[in-house]
């Protein structure tokens, strides 16, 4: 069963950071262009950033301009991990963070182009 499980949220104050994890079981992650997206309340699910698979198409990595400088994402492939370390972080970066998985991504950060959702983890950024 292919399955995506989000991990690392938390409250954390203005400026500070966070370093999310997707795993993955049932799959290899690899194999497949992972996205991490949220949804902050009453808002519709937004793209953040995505990575491709590692040799088909090397690994490039896109961003949401809001997380442009601030947000990196990539892949531990020994543990089956695409992370999302979050630095400088604001407080509307407040949201339901979640990851998902395609066959290739781009800049469009669809959110209709992914699959596998996982169960999301929260980040609240707050004084």
């Amino acid at each position: 069963q292919v399955q995506l499980v989000e991990s690392g949220g938390g409250l954390v104050q203005p400026g500070g950071s966070l370093r999310l994890s997707c795993t993955a079981s049932g799959f290899t992650l690899d194999d497949y262009a992972i996205g991490w997206f949220r949804q902050a309340p009453g808002k519709e699910r937004e793209g953040v950033s995505c990575i491709n698979p590692s040799d088909t198409r090397s690994g490039s990595t896109y961003y949401a301009d809001s997380a442009k400088g601030r947000f990196t994402i990539s892949r531990d492939n020994a543990k089956n991990t695409v992370y999302l370390q979050m630095n400088s972080l604001k407080v509307e970066d407040t949201a339901v963070y979640y990851c998902a998985s395609t066959w290739g991504c781009g800049a469009e950060l669809a959110v209709a182009d992914f699959g596998s959702w996982g169960q999301g983890t929260r980040v609240t950024v707050s004084s």
